[in-house]
This record gives structure tokens, C-alpha cells and sequence, in this order.
């Protein structure tokens, strides 16, 4: 049975995150492990857990002081994992937790073929499309302050 937990970076469950996400993310298109980790320690970590592997997870970055807005990044699933839902699952509990939270939007860049995925969890297009290591990216937000 697949877990959604919450987790930080004093977590054994995080090491395993970071091997998914070099694996998933950074490897495929030439950037050095960890590359991405500079936010890390400030944020939020979601993982999917089944038989104590991390099969999946997303991070979720405050950009303000008020942490009212943020940005999810980092998000991967297992290649042998994917399409199964794994990834709404991880949203759905991402936007759950900021919503209990009170932040009020969640922001993302989107690579092109994942746009549909957040399209239909809620999050919309705004600005135009940017290059962002290489790949073209969209802008996409979630508002939560309803």
C-alpha cells in the first residue's frame, strides 16, 4: 500500500528522495546530482512510500516570509510507477497541506508534457513560456484563497 508522508530533510525517507529525484530529474537531461537542493532545508517534502522505497514525491518551496506563496518543484515518480496516480496523489496532498496551512497559491513550472497533469488538478497557465535547463516550461499557478 502506497503512503503519502510529510517529511524533512533529517529523515531517513530523504536520502531516498534525492536518489529519485538525480534519477528521474537531473540525470536525463545532463545536470549534476543534487543541483537542485538549494532550497531543501526550507522546505516541505512530500514523499510515496510503498515496502519502505520512496517510489515518489514533490517539494514544496515557501517564496515569501509569510509563506502564503509557494512553488512546487522537484516532482518525480519511479519510471515503472508512473501513470498508476502516484503524482495526484503527492498534489492532492501537497494543496491539502497548504491549504490547512493558509497558504493562498502554489506556483510551478510545468514542463510541456506534464501541463495536462496540473490542467487537471486546478492549476492554470499564466505568463509566457520560458526555456528552464534546456526545456521549454510553462508558468502555472493554483490559488488556494478562496
Amino acid at each position: 500500500m502506497i503512503s503519502i508522508q510529510l517529511i524533512d530533510t533529517k529523515n531517513d525517507l530523504y536520502q531516498l528522495e534525492r536518489e529519485l529525484r538525480n534519477k528521474i530529474l537531473l540525470r536525463p537531461i545532463g545536470i549534476l546530482d543534487h543541483a537542485w537542493e538549494m532550497h531543501d532545508e526550507k522546505s516541505w517534502h512530500f514523499v510515496a512510500v510503498e515496502n519502505d522505497s520512496v517510489i515518489g514525491c514533490v517539494v514544496l518551496v515557501p517564496l515569501n516570509q509569510e509563506q502564503t506563496k509557494t512553488q512546487l518543484m522537484q516532482m518525480a515518480v519511479e519510471t515503472n510507477q508512473q501513470g498508476k496516480g502516484i503524482g495526484k496523489l503527492l498534489v492532492k496532498e501537497l494543496l491539502a497541506f497548504s491549504i490547512s496551512n493558509e497558504i493562498k497559491e502554489v506556483v510551478c513550472h510545468s514542463r510541456d508534457n506534464a501541463v495536462p497533469f496540473y490542467l487537471n488538478l486546478g492549476f492554470e497557465i499564466y505568463d509566457e513560456p520560458f526555456v528552464e535547463v534546456g526545456i521549454q516550461h510553462y508558468h502555472m499557478r493554483i490559488n488556494l484563497d478562496n
